[in-house]
């Protein structure tokens, strides 16, 4: 006889505990956009290398990318403060990070 579905295996997320990832996530995109104005503010300098100013442009690409990531995590956390299941949560952010792939690719083909 096959063994039956008995209960989750891990204890659900309390509010407390929802409500505390979220406030990390929203620090964690400040700490992102704080990376981004540091790498701007990088290939605004003159004084600063060729070089240096192409590995810039380089991060300013993954900031750009982290900073999609987050959002997208800072979605599924409201929505899981609004009450909602991890599984309709998750799938509000996997449609936002969606809509970001499109929007690379079409900026990618032009």
């Amino acid at each position: 006889m096959a063994p039956t579905y008995a209960r989750p295996k891990t204890v659900p997320l309390t509010k407390e505990e929802i409500k505390g990832k979220y406030e990390e996530i929203k620090e964690e995109l400040q700490e992102v956009l704080d990376w981004q104005k540091e790498e701007e503010s990088k290939i605004n300098n003159l004084e600063f290398s060729p070089q240096k100013r192409g590995a810039a442009k380089r991060a300013l690409k993954k900031a750009a990318w982290r900073i999609d990531t987050v959002q997208g995590q800072i979605i599924y956390w409201s929505c899981r403060l609004k009450g909602e299941s991890h599984f309709k949560a998750n799938i509000e952010k996997n449609e936002y990070w969606a809509k970001c792939k499109e929007k690379k690719i079409e900026i990618n083909l032009r």
